[in-house]
């Protein structure tokens, strides 16, 4: 090849290589310049390009500037497993095997924010190495009912509690520079009907009860992103719903992120342009690999959209908001230089896993069989599924895919050795997605005389079972069928107790549920799902190596018909024609069981120790509050037990009198407390005006009444251990 050649072919290379070349935006700018300086760089089908999907979970950046896509995944207990780009087949990798993290009703059980922003960290840690910008978590939607089936992925009934431990989980996880989707936005408190229902509920509870937690993770944590939801609200989809999305979002709570749709959430193109909606995710084309009748560039935000654009019927300004949005989160994420190389299946990930799940178990029964000493038992039996099921499959989207996971009758084994033998009891079938997995009767009618057999051989039988994420158990898509447990579970308890009196009953999952017979055992401890530790959380609680400290995020009834729902009948769950009426009003969970004197089985923040605690006399620093004034409330805990334990203290506010019907007392604020034995600590709490506010039927907005307030110190909301008065006046 002559040397004129060469030289043309190399300018040719140079030239090229120029032209291609993508114009690089100065990261050293402040973020709003940044955004700016790219929006006004960008064409119009470049704006219109990243406020759609271009796979089952990615959003498009612009080459030609150098601004790089998003990629989301689902969460909020682990990365789920990699799916192929346009389907939702997984993509057969072998190196996405993760750390399964406990539910967050696992976390809510903690009651301990440092936990929950330990959890932040250490799971954006495994989604930054897994090259993820969003995770799409965590969920805040209240347990109205104990039969959601995706409760489990919430913070439980109360939004005080759901708030504080949102806030931190989110710091922990954008400091890493993973931006968390909060989700769902909003009123998503059942899955029955999910993409059709309209949800009604008044003005009052809608702001008291299911809008706290979004407008705290917004105000406080500054969540970068939002999924909104499918139910209907005012008979507009909630992924396309001005008042939601632009007025109370956007322009009420000051949110400058941006808005994912759920994914086919999004039914309109005008009422989503319009509605606030600024990135639309689908499930519904096979995209680019597949040729479809329906691809990416027929969303409803993407060609229809920019042709309304085109033609002037929609402002620029509106695309251009969106497109500032979703530039914004870019820049916080994927072209985050701060953000983490992160890391995956870590032992510090796995530790973290481990003390998560031992400070949410909660033990909710005790006659002095627990902790278990091994000394005592020569043949102890372990009946249920639940002991070698691995509870990191099924759920749906959450649902995930794990480098190893350690069982409860492994953790077990690890303690107790040779003395322990294991029956099945029943079988469940397998974690199908939107399906009901048949089970042979016959087949679980010889796993219960099996384990009733070698039940007859035993000293100590621990009981594991509960819940599964099998459709119509805690699984999206779907709502429990009933309150008791599945499987013939109950019966096969009650006729194990019959013939060991020293029996435990050890169960899992995300919702509460009737339990007929709990006076026949000897104790019991609920341990929501907690992930690939499973096994050595619950053994060592068992065993007395860690001392159980977490208290219930939810109240379990003794009946389904004690819920506060539950009296208005199908209109209020799951709903009438399409239509869903919250008609208990702020009435939700202990709130109904309070005021209404309904005894539960056990209250919302019950959990047992193996030590004793006693509280003082609460002192307050007035009797009188101001304004915007505060005043203290204080009380000493003592340990009196032979234990190191941890003890949640909950204070709780009621008006007397009130001009509006209020609950009896409401949670306003929490402290947990590590005691050696013998050892006292004083918990503090400031009260100020807005613990004492309610949203106004009347006036449409927050007020506090000059008004006689009590102030009480509880270890749960049935369990008062001290009550003081104090007066406020604006």
């Amino acid at each position: 090849m002559n040397k004129t050649l060469l030289a043309a072919m190399a300018l040719t290379s140079t030239l090229s290589a120029s032209a291609q070349k993508p114009v690089y935006l100065d990261e050293a700018q402040p973020l709003e310049a940044r955004v700016k300086d790219a929006l006004s760089r960008m064409t119009t089908h470049e704006k219109i390009s990243v406020i759609h999907a271009q796979s089952k979970f990615t959003s498009a950046g612009v080459p030609r500037l150098g601004i790089r896509q998003l990629s989301m995944d689902d969460g909020p207990h682990g990365v789920r497993e990699e799916l192929e780009w346009n389907s939702w087949q997984p993509a057969a990798w072998t190196n996405d095997s993760i750390v399964a993290f406990p539910s967050l009703t696992c976390l809510a059980a903690t009651w301990n924010p440092s936990i929950a922003h330990l959890y932040g960290k250490a799971v954006s840690e495994e989604f930054a190495f897994r090259g993820k910008d969003v995770m799409l978590g965590p969920g805040v939607n209240i347990a109205r009912t104990p039969l959601n089936g995706r409760n489990f992925e919430y913070f439980g009934e109360d939004p005080c509690l759901a708030s504080s431990m949102v806030v931190p989980y989110i710091q922990g996880a954008q400091a890493n520079g993973v931006g968390c989707c909060l989700k769902h936005f909003a009123l998503n408190e059942q899955e029955i009907d999910r993409f059709a229902v309209n949800v009604n509920v008044d003005e009052r509870a809608l702001n008291e009860i299911y809008l706290a937690p979004f407008k705290a993770a917004v105000q406080k944590a500054y969540v970068w992103t939002i999924m909104a939801s499918y139910p209907f609200w005012e008979g507009v989809h909630c992924c396309q719903n001005d008042h939601l999305l632009n007025g109370i979002l956007k322009k009420d709570w000051g949110f400058d992120g941006a808005v994912v749709s759920d994914w086919g959430g999004v039914t309109d193109t005008w009422e989503a342009a319009m509605g606030g909606m600024d990135i639309e995710m689908g499930s519904f084309t096979d995209g680019k690999l597949k040729e479809a009748e329906f691809g990416y560039k027929d969303y409803y935000l993407a060609d229809k959209f920019e042709k309304l654009i085109n033609e002037g019927k929609i402002p620029m300004s509106v695309l251009d908001d969106k497109v500032s949005r979703v530039l914004r989160t870019i820049f916080r994420t994927a072209m985050n230089p701060n953000k983490v190389i992160g890391s995956q299946c870590s032992e510090a990930h796995y530790q973290a896993c481990k003390e998560i799940g031992e400070e949410g178990i909660v033990l909710l029964k005790n006659k002095g069989i627990l902790p278990l000493e091994a000394s005592r038992y020569q043949h102890i039996l372990v009946v249920g599924e639940n002991a070698t099921r691995s509870l990191t499959k099924g759920g749906g989207s959450s649902e995930l895919k794990t480098l190893r996971d350690i069982s409860p009758l492994e953790g077990l084994k690890s303690l107790y050795g040779d003395k322990i033998d294991y029956a099945q009891g029943y079988s469940s079938g397998q974690a199908i997605y939107d399906v009901v997995d048949k089970v042979d009767p016959a087949d679980n009618e010889r796993l219960r005389k099996e384990a009733l057999e070698k039940a007859r051989k035993a000293d100590l039988i621990i009981y594991i079972g509960g819940l599964n994420k099998n459709c119509r158990q805690d699984c999206e898509n779907a709502d429990r069928e009933g309150y008791g447990l599945s499987f013939g579970q109950d019966e096969l308890i009650s006729d194990l107790a019959k013939i060991q009196k020293n029996i435990v009953v050890v169960t899992f999952g995300g919702n509460a549920f009737s339990m007929p017979w709990i006076d026949k055992v000897g104790g019991m401890i609920h341990c929501w799902y907690l992930g690939s530790m499973a096994g050595e959380a619950v053994a060592d609680v068992l065993s007395g190596k860690v001392n159980p400290n977490g208290k219930l995020p939810v109240t379990f009834a003794q009946r389904l018909d004690d819920y506060g729902f539950a009296q208005y009948g199908k209109e209020a769950y799951p709903g009438v024609d399409k239509q869903v009426y919250y008609k208990e009003g702020i009435f939700v969970g202990y709130r109904h069981f309070d005021t209404h004197k309904v005894k539960p089985l056990f209250p919302f923040g019950f959990g047992l120790s193996y030590t004793t605690f006693c509280y003082s006399k609460p002192r307050i620093s007035a009797t009188s509050l101001k304004g915007d004034g505060t005043l203290t409330v204080s009380v000493d805990i003592k340990n009196t037990g032979k234990r190191a334990g941890k003890e949640i203290v909950q204070l709780y506010i009621g008006e007397r009198n009130p001009a509006e019907e209020r609950p009896l007392k409401e949670l306003k604020g929490f402290d947990k407390v590590d005691l050696q034995p013998g050892e006292t600590q004083t918990v503090s709490f400031e009260i100020g005006k807005e613990m004492l506010s309610y949203f106004s039927a009347k006036s449409h907005d927050w007020t506090v009444d000059d008004a006689t307030f009590d102030a009480y110190v509880c270890a749960s909301s049935e369990d008062v251990r001290g009550r003081l008065t104090f007066d406020y006046q604006k």
